[in-house]
């Protein structure tokens, strides 16, 4: 199994060599914490950490 990275740019997790979602190669593997956001626009939590999209997301970056 790959081991999860974080994008630094949209914060979400993935296992390839660069994000699939928005194509940046730059991301980190020391992250602290995840979070799926199922409704991004009725969750308070997606609202304070700026996610916009479903997904998962790392909610600190290191």
């Amino acid at each position: 199994m790959a081991k999860e990275k974080a994008c630094k740019k949209c914060r979400r997790i993935f296992e390839t060599a660069k994000c699939p979602f928005c194509e940046v190669s730059e991301s980190v593997d020391n992250f602290r914490g995840k979070i799926y956001v199922l409704d991004p626009e009725d969750s308070e939590i997606a609202d304070q950490i700026g996610i916009k999209e479903k997904g998962l997301f790392a909610v600190r970056l290191r």
